[in-house]
C-alpha cells in the first residue's frame, strides 16, 4: 500500500443539497439575479427530476440562508433576493455565544475595521460624503433625548456613511456584520446602563472628533480616534484579563472607560 496520499471515508450527499448547490452556483455566476424568479415548484420538480418534498427542502434551506423568498399563495416561483449581511451577522453572533470567538476578539476586530474605514474615508471622501456624515451627527445629537434606540440608529448611519466613503465594499459589509453582532449581544446592557445618557453624549463628542479629522483629511488621527471611541464605549463589557487585544489597538495614552 502506498505511503503517499491519505483519504477519508466519503459521506453521502442528500439530493436536496445538490439542488441547493446548483441554485447557489447560478446566483454566483449571475445567471439568476436579485428580483428574478425561480421556476414554479412543479417546474423545479420536473427540471431536477426530484420529488416534491426534496425540492421543498432545498427551497427551505435557500430561504433560511437569505437567498430566496417565497410568499404564501404566490403562484410564481421564489424570488431571488439581493445580498444581505443579516445571515453573516447571525453566524457571527452565534460564534461568540458558543465561545468560538470571544467578545474581545469581536470588538477588537470592529476597532480594526472602523479605524481602517475612517483612515480611508479621510483620504478619499467627497464633499457630498462629508455632508452625509454631518447630517447623521446632527440626527445623533437630537436623538440623545429620545433614548438609546434612536441614538443607535443614527450611530449606525454615521458608521455606514464613513464606510461608504472608504471606497471599499468589503469593509462596508464586514463593518455591518461585526457591528450588528456586537449590538445584538450588548445593546440591551448599554440601553439600561445607569449612565447611558452620559455615554451617548461622550460617544457623540468622539464621533465629532472623528468627523473633524476626516474633514481635514487626517487619516491617522481619524483611525486613532475611531479605535479609541470603540474602546471607551465597549471595553467595560470585556473581562479585564481579556482586554489585551483591545489595548493593543489604542495609543499609549491612559486608557479608561466609563461603562458600569
Amino acid at each position: 500500500m502506498s505511503d503517499g496520499a491519505q483519504f477519508r471515508q466519503v459521506s453521502p450527499v442528500r439530493l436536496y443539497q445538490r439542488i441547493v448547490e446548483q441554485i447557489e452556483q447560478a446566483i454566483t455566476r449571475g445567471d439568476l439575479k436579485p428580483g428574478q424568479r425561480l421556476p414554479s415548484e412543479r417546474e423545479l420538480v420536473t427540471q431536477f427530476g426530484a420529488s416534491r418534498p426534496t425540492v421543498r427542502e432545498a427551497l427551505r434551506v435557500l430561504e433560511s440562508n437569505g437567498l430566496v423568498r417565497s410568499r404564501p399563495g404566490d403562484p410564481n416561483g421564489p424570488e431571488i433576493l439581493p445580498f444581505s449581511p443579516a445571515g453573516l451577522t447571525k453566524e457571527m453572533t452565534r460564534l461568540v455565544q458558543f465561545d468560538n470567538v470571544s467578545m474581545a476578539e469581536l470588538i477588537s476586530f470592529r476597532m480594526i475595521l472602523d479605524g481602517s474605514a475612517s483612515l480611508l474615508a479621510a483620504r478619499l471622501r467627497s464633499e457630498e460624503e462629508l455632508s452625509a456624515m454631518e447630517r447623521t451627527l446632527a440626527v445623533m445629537s437630537d436623538a440623545i433625548e429620545a433614548g438609546y434606540e434612536e441614538f443607535s440608529k443614527a450611530d449606525v448611519a454615521f458608521h455606514e456613511a464613513v464606510a461608504v466613503a472608504s471606497r471599499n465594499s468589503l469593509i462596508e459589509v464586514c463593518n455591518q456584520v461585526v457591528r450588528g453582532a456586537v449590538l445584538s449581544l450588548i445593546s440591551g446592557k448599554v440601553a439600561h446602563a445607569r449612565n447611558s445618557t452620559a455615554l451617548m453624549r461622550k460617544s457623540l463628542h468622539h464621533h465629532q472628533e472623528v468627523l473633524e479629522a476626516i474633514r481635514v483629511r487626517d487619516g491617522q488621527a481619524a483611525a486613532r480616534i475611531s479605535r479609541r471611541t470603540l474602546y471607551d464605549y465597549y471595553a467595560g463589557y470585556v473581562p479585564e484579563d481579556e482586554q489585551g487585544p483591545l489595548l493593543a489597538l489604542v495609543d499609549d495614552e491612559e486608557t479608561s472607560t466609563t461603562l458600569p
